[in-house]
């Protein structure tokens, strides 16, 4: 059975830092269990409008075996029938982007592409909505993909967005071993199925992701000296710690990290990430 979720997408690939993402709001409940596709290493692909989910890994499989995504696109659309009530967008690791919006879809509908990306929306309030998605994350290159994607999704919804209204959102990002625990590429992976704001919603569980899993490049602290004296108040006030004692700092910060869901974040180098520093802190300041 189809589905047709009235919907507005961007897929991109992030050369910097190897990843590729898609971000995706719809008034369709649960638009992250149909539109997003990605497999690190090889791209990420939205499908859309009358979705045709076997579109996400027929396609990456095609990117697999060499296609480039105007290839890929073509091969998917060629055996359907369906194909004109059909939207995707497909981006590669060489930073090709094709976008396709079928001739039956409901207006407005249409896409763009620049380096890196593809963005797309159908049922929308007009084409400003895609030409926010495109100018916000041309203008925030340099910054993680993720936060590209979510500040995209904003400023199409400023500008007009889905012309039936918002309900569910969802953003994907995948690179090579950035899963938990670094066993799939599944480094990011949220979803908002049902909110009156949920691009807003998606935007706050991005700021808790950044809590539990640490970012490229992320500032640390040594387990001695002033960092260690105010991780250790923090600590002893919580309850992991009795006294003060540089030695014991490191077992009672990581009896203090599995309580907090914070094992991705334990470091065996005798520093601290900053951010954890800080959420000690605040835990500290509400006990």
């Amino acid at each position: 059975m189809a589905y047709r979720p009235s919907t507005f997408s961007i897929v991109a690939w992030d050369a910097d830092h190897g990843e590729l993402g898609v971000a995706t709001q719809s008034k369709f409940l649960a638009v992250g269990s149909v539109v997003p596709w990605a497999k690190a290493g090889i791209g990420a692909i939205a499908t859309q409008s009358w979705a045709n989910t076997s579109y996400g890994p027929r396609g990456l499989q095609l990117l697999e075996r060499g296609a480039e995504p105007e290839e890929a696109l073509s091969m998917l659309l060629a055996d359907d029938p369906q194909r004109e009530s059909r939207q995707v967008g497909i981006v590669d690791t060489k930073g090709r982007a094709a976008t396709f919006t079928g001739s039956d879809c409901f207006a407005w509908a249409g896409g763009r592409t620049g380096p890196g990306y593809a963005c797309q929306g159908n049922i929308l309030v007009g084409e400003e909505t895609v030409n926010a998605l495109a100018k916000t994350f041309e203008a925030t290159a340099g910054e993680e993909l993720a936060e590209r994607l979510v500040r995209s999704l904003q400023a199409a919804q400023a500008a007009g967005g889905d012309s039936r209204g918002q309900q569910s959102a969802a953003l994907v990002v995948v690179k090579l071993a950035g899963g938990y625990g670094g066993f799939n590429d599944r480094y990011l992976d949220l979803r908002v199925d049902d909110h009156t704001q949920p691009i807003e919603e998606l935007a706050r569980l991005l700021k808790l992701h950044k809590l539990y899993y640490p970012r490229p490049d992320e500032p640390t602290v040594p387990l001695h000296g002033e960092g260690a004296r105010e991780l250790g108040a923090g600590l002893q006030k919580l309850g992991y710690l009795q006294g003060y004692d540089e030695r014991a700092i490191e077992d009672a910060l990581r009896r203090f990290s599995m309580t907090e869901n914070l094992e991705e974040r334990l470091r065996d180098d005798g520093r601290v990430y900053a951010a954890v520093l800080e959420y000690v802190s605040m835990k500290a300041g509400e006990a």
